[in-house]
């Protein structure tokens, strides 16, 4: 019973009643906690796993594509209107890596907090943005660009091989050796 609740000296009994009510009450919003605590860790390890996944793995992926795969497949391509259309993928898979990289910074900070599990002020539209966007330009990518590049670059064989090369190399660990 609080200290502002009136106390009935008629039927004291009820007094004590009358607490439960409010005992109980809170007891069930306790309860409701473990419920609560599940989506709150699991969005901060959402949160926390795709800060790391963003910088060490989409970021690089963008870079990949711009210094490797979008030169190659330009230069292998054939003068004319083959070019020009691969020019202008190329520019538009570019223009959308830096989109995408821009609205992940402006979401960053807020993904930060959430790992952390300090507030929840995250741009829920620019989030959604994001996934959105992402998975058009996966789609066009995978769809439009990747088949024709395989189609340039498989006409010969010493490029497609030089871009797998070139793709070991960025991604061979240095080996100190000694003779």
């Amino acid at each position: 019973m609080s200290e502002n609740t009136p106390i009935d000296t008629d039927a004291p009994l009820t007094n004590f009643n009358n607490c439960h009510v409010g005992i109980v009450r809170r007891l069930k919003a306790l309860d409701e906690l473990p419920a609560l605590l599940e989506p709150a860790a699991r969005a901060r390890q959402i949160a926390e796993q795709s800060l790391e996944f963003f910088r060490e793995a989409i970021f690089e992926h963008h870079l990949e594509e711009e210094r490797e795969l979008f030169p190659a497949v330009i230069a292998s391509a054939q003068t004319g209107d083959e070019l020009q259309r691969v020019k202008a993928m190329a520019q538009r898979l570019t223009d959308e890596h830096r989109a995408i990289e821009k609205l992940w910074k402006s979401l960053e900070k807020g993904l930060k907090q959430v790992a952390k599990g300090h507030g929840t002020e995250l741009d829920i539209s620019d989030l959604h943005r994001l996934v959105t966007e992402y998975q058009a330009h996966a789609h066009f990518e995978e769809t439009e660009f990747l088949p024709l590049s395989e189609k340039i670059l498989g006409r010969n064989s010493n490029h497609m091989a030089a871009l797998g090369l070139s793709l070991h190399m960025r991604h061979a660990k240095p080996v100190n050796a000694y003779i």
